[in-house]
C-alpha cells in the first residue's frame, strides 16, 4: 500500500512538474515544448486524478493551440495593438496585474524577443496541437475540473473568459453564452467592489465580443450601480455616470434627437426611460446640472409619446425644478472623455403644423417711388424690355413670396400650434429664426390651454439689413429650456413659402390729430386709400387748427416730405384756402430723426361769401343801408333794426339764418408721401390719406362797407354793416379793440381806424407772367390780393357768447356747446375801387417831429420861452425821384368856434427863417430840414405846413402832398 501511494505521489509530482515547465517553455515562446509538456502532464494528472492541476495542464495545452491557430491573439482589436506596441517585460508584468491571466503571448512578440521558431518544428506541432473544436471541448474539461474546488473561482472564470474569447473568433456566439452564463454564477467570496465592478464589466464587454448588445448593456449597467453601492463609502458617481453612457448603444438610445425624428421608434421605451432617468440622477449627484437638464429635456422630447399624464407632469415639475438653478441652453456640451451632448430643442412643446408669412399693412406698404419725389431713382435695366430678366424675375417669383418687407419696420409670421400636454403650457421668449439677413426676433409669450386645438400665434421681428430673408423656425423658452426648432426638422409642417424680399429702410410715420374721428367714410374718385377720417362743424369764416402730429416710429431719418390736398365736393365758392399749412416750418426739420416728433399744423379756413343776400335782408335798404359804398355823416356806431312790419313778416321756410338746410358741406383729403433712407435712393416711398369732413354754418353778412377821413394821414376810418345771421349772440370786434355785441338778426354799424396800405409794396400776382388772359383779369386777380391784404389788417372778427333763451343745452349739439367759437369776418370781394384809393398809403410819407418826437396824433408839450427844434422828414417810397420843395410853417389858434387867429407875430418867434428847403430825393431816399420856433405865451398852438406855388408840386398828385398838422401845447416857463 505504501509503494502504491508513493507511485501515485510520484506521478502527481511528476505530472506536475511537466506542468511546470510546459509553463516555463510557453512563456519562453518554446511552443513545441510547452505543447509535448501539458500532454504528458494531462496523461500523468489524469491517472492520479489530480484534478485541480489536471483542469490547469489542460487549460496550458488550449492555451498553446490558441496561440498556433490564432497568432493575432483573441484580446480583440485593442488588446492586439496594445501587444504590439509594448515590449517583452512590460507584458510580463501586467500578466501580476488583476485579470491580466486572461491576456495570451504574441508570438509576433516573442520573435521581436529573439526566439525564432524551428521551421522543423512545425510538424511537431501540428502532431500535439489541439484542433478548434477539441480546444473548446477541453476548456469544458478544465472547467469542470475547477467546478470541484470552492477556492478555485478565480481560475475557473478566467478559463470562462478564455474559452469565451476563443468562440468568439470562431463565430459560435451561442456556445460562448454558454460560458458567460457560467461565468455569471461562479460564486467569488470576499470580492471587494472595485474587483465586483471589474467583474461585471469584463462580462459586459465579453457580451458586447460575441454580439449580445443588450445582455451586455444590462451588465454594464449593473457594473454602474456597483459603482454607486451603498456599501461604498464614497460612490464613484463619474465611474457610474461613464458606464451608464456606454449602455446606451445596447438599448437602441442614442442621445442625438435627430435620430428620433427618422421613422419609428426603436427599443423598449420603458427600459430606455428608466436609463435615462437614472442618467438624470447621477449627472445630478455628480454635482453638473447642465447635464440634468439635457438628459430631461431629452427624455421629454423623445418619450414624450410614451409618458403617462402623471408621468409628464413629473416631469416637468423636475426639470423646471433644475433649470431654476441652471437653464438648458442649445450649446454641445463635450464631456471630459470627449463625448458631445448635442442640443435638444423641444419641438413637441408645442407643436406647429403650419407657418405663414404676412404682408406688412396697407399703410405701411412700399411703393415705387415717381421722379416726382426723387430724381435718385435706381433702374435695374436700361432698357425697356428684356425678356432675359423677365424670365429671371419668373424664376425669383416662383421661389419668393410675391409681397416685399422693408428693413426696420415690424414683420410678422403666424404659426399654427398645439399643447399636447395635459395641462397648461406657457411658452416663453419665442421668436423667428432667419438666415439671409441679419434679424432682430422680438420674443413672445403665450400661454396654450391644456391638450389645445389648433391656435394662431404670431411672431414678430425686425430684419436689419437689406436682401432675401429665409425664416429658418423659432426659438422658445419652455420650462427653462431654450430651443432652436428648424422648419426642416418639424414633421407634418404645412408652409406657403418662407422666404421673401427686404428691400432697404424706410421711415414710419404715424399721423395723430387734433380733431375727432369722422362718421363719415371718404370715397376718393383716385381710388386711394384713406387711412384716417376727421369731422368738423364750422361757422363761416371760423378757423380751426389741425394739429397733425408726424412721429417717425421707423428707424430711418425722414428726408423726404409731401403734402397735397385736394377738394372732393364743394358748389360753393371759396375765398382764400381752404386748408393752408407751412410746410417750411416742417421741412425745416428734416430730416426727422427716428423718435423725433415734427407739428404740422392744417388751418382749415372756411370763407365762403359774407356779402348781403336779399332773402335775409329784404326791408333794409329803405334804413339807408346799402352796399352801394356812399359815405355816412357820422363816424359813429348807429344801430339800424328792420322796421316792424319786417319783423313780423315770415319769410319763406328753409330761409331763415341759422336753418340746417343753410349749412354747407366741404371735403378733402391730405396725402402725405414721405421717404428717406437707402428706402429713398432705390425709389420706394409711402403714402398716408387724411380725410376731412367739415359742415359749414352761416355767420355773419356785410351789408355796407365805406371810409372817412382820420386826424392822421396816413390813417383812415373803414365803415362796417354787419348783419348777425345765427341764432345766437355774436360780438364783433376788429383789431381787438372793443367788441361790438349783436343779437340774433340784428344789424349795426362799426367803424375801424386802419392804417393805410401801401399797395406798391404788395407782390404781383403770379399770372402776370402771361397765365392771366388779359389785363382786365389781370387787374382783378391785383384788387382780389389787395382785398386780402385788406382783409388781414383789418382783423375784423366774431365771438359767440351766449345761447337763444329757452334753448336746452341737451339738444345742441355738439358744435354748439363751446363759448368760444371765434372766426373772421372776410370783406374780400366787398371793396371797391373808391374803397381802396381812400385806403391806399401816399408814396411819399411826411413826418413832423417836434423835439426829435412825432407829433402825428398827440400834442407836443413846450415850456414857455424855450425854443423846440422842428423837424420835416421826407421819404420817398415812389419809384421816381421827387424834389426839390419849399415849406414854410404857420402857426395859428383855433379858437373853437370856426375862427383861426394867424397873427402871432407877438406869441411865436422863429429861430431863423419859417421856410423849410428840401432837396431832390431819390426812390427809397430820405431827405429832412430843421428849424426852430419860440413861444412867448401859453395856449395851444396849431402849425399849419404849406408848400410854395412851383412847377414841381402841380407834377404830383394832391394826396402825395398831405402833411401831417402839428399840435403844440406851450406850458409856463420854470420859475
Amino acid at each position: 500500500m505504501l509503494l502504491g501511494l508513493k507511485r501515485h505521489y510520484k506521478k502527481r509530482c511528476q505530472g506536475r512538474m511537466r506542468k511546470h515547465v510546459g509553463d516555463l517553455c510557453l512563456q519562453a515562446g518554446m511552443l513545441q515544448d510547452s505543447l509535448v509538456h501539458y500532454h504528458m502532464s494531462v496523461e500523468l494528472l489524469r491517472s492520479v486524478n489530480d484534478f485541480l492541476w489536471l483542469g490547469a495542464a489542460l487549460e496550458g495545452l488550449c492555451s498553446a493551440s490558441v496561440i498556433y491557430h490564432y497568432p493575432g491573439g483573441t484580446g480583440g482589436p485593442n488588446g492586439a495593438r496594445r501587444l504590439l506596441g509594448g515590449s517583452l517585460p512590460a507584458e510580463a508584468a501586467n500578466r501580476h496585474r488583476p485579470g491580466a491571466q486572461e491576456v495570451l503571448i504574441d508570438p509576433g512578440a516573442l520573435t521581436t524577443n529573439g526566439i525564432n521558431p524551428d521551421t522543423s518544428a512545425e510538424i511537431g506541432r501540428a502532431k500535439n496541437c489541439l484542433s478548434p473544436e477539441d480546444i473548446i471541448d477541453k476548456y469544458k474539461e478544465a472547467i469542470s475540473y475547477y467546478s470541484k474546488y470552492k477556492n478555485a473561482g478565480v481560475i475557473e472564470l478566467e478559463a470562462c473568459v478564455k474559452a469565451v474569447r476563443v468562440l468568439a473568433i470562431q463565430k459560435r456566439s451561442m456556445e460562448a453564452s454558454e460560458f458567460l452564463q457560467n461565468a455569471v454564477y461562479i460564486n467569488l467570496r470576499q470580492l471587494s467592489e472595485e474587483e465586483k465592478i471589474q467583474r461585471y464589466s469584463v462580462l459586459s464587454e465579453l457580451y458586447e465580443l460575441i454580439g449580445f448588445r443588450r445582455k451586455s448593456a444590462f451588465f454594464k449597467r449593473v457594473a454602474a450601480m456597483q459603482c454607486v453601492a451603498p456599501s461604498i463609502a464614497e460612490p464613484g458617481w463619474r465611474a457610474c455616470y461613464k458606464l451608464l453612457l456606454e449602455t446606451l448603444p445596447g438599448y437602441s438610445l442614442s442621445l442625438d434627437p435627430q435620430d428620433f425624428s427618422k421613422g419609428t421608434h426603436r427599443g423598449w421605451a420603458a427600459v430606455q426611460m428608466r436609463l435615462l432617468h437614472e442618467l438624470v440622477y447621477a449627472s445630478r449627484r455628480m454635482g453638473n446640472p447642465a447635464l440634468s437638464v439635457r438628459h430631461l429635456s431629452f427624455l421629454l422630447q423623445t418619450m414624450l409619446d410614451f409618458l403617462s399624464d402623471q408621468e409628464k407632469k413629473d416631469v416637468t415639475q423636475s426639470l423646471e425644478s433644475y433649470t431654476s438653478k441652471c437653464p438648458g441652453t442649445m450649446e454641445l456640451i463635450t464631456l471630459p472623455d470627449g463625448l458631445s451632448l448635442p442640443p435638444v430643442p423641444l419641438t413637441k412643446l408645442p407643436i406647429v403644423r403650419c407657418v405663414k408669412l404676412l404682408d406688412l399693412p396697407a399703410s405701411l406698404r412700399p411703393q415705387k417711388m415717381k421722379s416726382l419725389l426723387g430724381q435718385n431713382v435706381s433702374t435695374k435695366s436700361p432698357f425697356i424690355y428684356s425678356p432675359i430678366i423677365a424670365h429671371s424675375r419668373g424664376e425669383e417669383r416662383n421661389k419668393k413670396i410675391d409681397f416685399q418687407w422693408v428693413q426696420g419696420d415690424v414683420c410678422e409670421v403666424q404659426l399654427m400650434v398645439y399643447n399636447p400636454m395635459p395641462f397648461e403650457l406657457r411658452v416663453e421668449n419665442m421668436g423667428l429664426l432667419t438666415s439671409g439677413v441679419e434679424f432682430e426676433s422680438l420674443p413672445a409669450a403665450l400661454s396654450l390651454p391644456a391638450e389645445s386645438g389648433l391656435y394662431p400665434v404670431t411672431l414678430v421681428g425686425v430684419p436689419q439689413t437689406t436682401g432675401t430673408i429665409t425664416v429658418n423656425g423659432y426659438h422658445t423658452t419652455v420650462f427653462g429650456v431654450f430651443s432652436d426648432c428648424l422648419l426642416d426638422n418639424l414633421p407634418g409642417i404645412k408652409t406657403s413659402g418662407s422666404t421673401v424680399e427686404v428691400i432697404p429702410a424706410l421711415p414710419r410715420v404715424q399721423i395723430s390729430t387734433s380733431l375727432p374721428r369722422s362718421a363719415h367714410s371718404l370715397q376718393p374718385s383716385s381710388g386711394d386709400e384713406v387711412s384716417t377720417s376727421v369731422s368738423v362743424q364750422l361757422y363761416n369764416g371760423e378757423t380751426q387748427p389741425l394739429v397733425i402730429q408726424l412721429e417717425n416710429i421707423g428707424t430711418e431719418p425722414l428726408e423726404k416730405l409731401e403734402v397735397t390736398s385736394k377738394i372732393l365736393t364743394t358748389k360753393e365758392k371759396l375765398f382764400g384756402d381752404f386748408l393752408s399749412w407751412k410746410l417750411e416750418e416742417v421741412l425745416a426739420q428734416l430730416p426727422l430723426q427716428p423718435g423725433k416728433v415734427a407739428t404740422l399744423t392744417v388751418d382749415i379756413r372756411v370763407k365762403l361769401d359774407f356779402s348781403c343776400q336779399g332773402s335775409l335782408l329784404p326791408d333794409l335798404g329803405d334804413d339807408g343801408i346799402s352796399v352801394s359804398g356812399f359815405p355816412l355823416c357820422s363816424p359813429f356806431r348807429q344801430v339800424v333794426r328792420p322796421r316792424a312790419e319786417s319783423k313780423a313778416s315770415n319769410p319763406p321756410e328753409g330761409s331763415k339764418p341759422g336753418d340746417p338746410s343753410h349749412t354747407k358741406t366741404l371735403e378733402a383729403i391730405l396725402n402725405f408721401k414721405y421717404s428717406g433712407g437707402p428706402g429713398h435712393v432705390e425709389g420706394y416711398y409711402r403714402n398716408l390719406s387724411l380725410g376731412l369732413h367739415v359742415e359749414v354754418e352761416p355767420s355773419v353778412f356785410f351789408t355796407r362797407v365805406s371810409t372817412l377821413p382820420a386826424t392822421s394821414t396816413r390813417q383812415c376810418h373803414l365803415l362796417l354793416d354787419v348783419f348777425n345771421s345765427t341764432e345766437h349772440e355774436l360780438a364783433v370786434s376788429a383789431h381787438g379793440d372793443g367788441e361790438l355785441t349783436l343779437q340774433a338778426g340784428e344789424c349795426r354799424r362799426m367803424a375801424i381806424q386802419v392804417d393805410k396800405f401801401n399797395f406798391e409794396s404788395f407782390p404781383e400776382p403770379p399770372g402776370e407772367d402771361g397765365h392771366f388772359a388779359n389785363a382786365k383779369q389781370l387787374e382783378e386777380e391785383r384788387q382780389e390780393a389787395r382785398g386780402l391784404e385788406i382783409n388781414s389788417k383789418l382783423g375784423v372778427r366774431w365771438r359767440i357768447i351766449s345761447f337763444p333763451r329757452g334753448h336746452s343745452c341737451v339738444v345742441l349739439d355738439r358744435a354748439h356747446l363751446s363759448l368760444k367759437r371765434t372766426g373772421e369776418a372776410s370783406v374780400e370781394g366787398l371793396l371797391n375801387q373808391l374803397v381802396l384809393e381812400h385806403l391806399q398809403l401816399a408814396p411819399l410819407q411826411w413826418d413832423v417831429l417836434v423835439d426829435g418826437q412825432p407829433c402825428d396824433c398827440e400834442a407836443a408839450a413846450c415850456r414857455v420861452g424855450d425854443p423846440i427844434r422842428l423837424e420835416v422828414r421826407l421819404t420817398n417810397r415812389s419809384l421816381r425821384s421827387v424834389g426839390p420843395f419849399a415849406l414854410t410853417v404857420v402857426p395859428f389858434q383855433d379858437h373853437q368856434n370856426g375862427t383861426h387867429n394867424y397873427d402871432l407875430h407877438r406869441a411865436v418867434s422863429f429861430v431863423g427863417s419859417s421856410t423849410f428847403y428840401l432837396g431832390a430825393v431819390q426812390p427809397s431816399g430820405q431827405s429832412a430840414c430843421l428849424g426852430a420856433l419860440l413861444f412867448l405865451y401859453t395856449g395851444d398852438f396849431f402849425l399849419h405846413i404849406r408848400f410854395h406855388e412851383d412847377s414841381t408840386r402841380k407834377e404830383l398828385p394832391p394826396s402825395w402832398l398831405c402833411l401831417p398838422s402839428v399840435h403844440v401845447r406851450a406850458l409856463e416857463g420854470r420859475a
